[in-house]
């Protein structure tokens, strides 16, 4: 019979997922995942596999507590014009609140995929198609009502938004100044008829930034 871990699971992937945020992927070291944890290596790579089995782990654990929580309150409390909206105001109050400017970690991590690793480039992807899905999914629900005009196709609109949170995402790690993510921002938000981005800012959702 196996013996029960000795840890908190939830505790230790917040730890390994800070390590990896931080660093990235390449960056962070056994050593750093040690520290960061209070594990032994071997207890690390017993409970997750080795590094790289680690990381997807934390990532899956970044993704479930920011991105698709993000993602599942706005779908249940919000308009579909609004929802676009209010997911690009909270990514500009998370990066300017971050002192560490670490960006997004699907969007680092997407920036550190290697043409020798096609499973993890498929992973990434896969949670991009996610988030493009989610915009397609608005866009098309609040052209449906009449919240907004068919000036645009869904499909165009949703991987327009995309490459502008990409855009945003990289951007916010060296310059995190609000005018100009909101620059970055409202003419993509204006071109589809969503609603411009609140001139005020507003407390984001608690939790972990992301």
């Amino acid at each position: 019979m196996a013996r029960p871990r000795s840890f908190d699971e939830y505790e230790v992937l917040e730890a390994a997922t800070a390590a990896f945020w931080s660093k990235g992927y390449e960056a962070t070291s056994t050593r750093d995942l040690v520290k960061s944890t209070g594990l032994t290596q071997p207890s690390l790579y017993n409970a997750f596999g080795d590094k790289r089995g680690l990381y997807l782990r934390a990532l899956e654990h970044y993704l479930e507590h920011t991105l698709r929580e993000r993602i599942n309150r706005l779908e249940t409390s919000m308009t579909a014009a609004q929802r676009v909206t209010m997911f690009f105001h909270e990514i500009i109050e998370r990066a300017i609140a971050d002192p560490d400017q670490r960006g997004c970690m699907l969007v680092n991590s997407a920036l550190e995929t290697t043409s020798d690793d096609q499973a993890f480039r498929a992973t990434v992807a896969a949670e991009l198609d996610e988030i493009q899905a989610f915009f397609r999914r608005c866009v098309a629900e609040a052209q449906q009502s009449g919240e907004i005009a068919t000036t645009v196709a869904a499909d165009d609109a949703a991987a327009h938004l995309l490459a502008t949170l990409i855009g945003i995402r990289i951007l916010a790690r060296v310059k995190p100044q609000r005018a100009q993510l909101v620059a970055a921002i409202a003419p993509a938000l204006m071109l589809l008829g969503l609603p411009a981005l609140p001139e005020l800012s507003v407390p984001a959702a608690q939790g972990s930034s992301g």
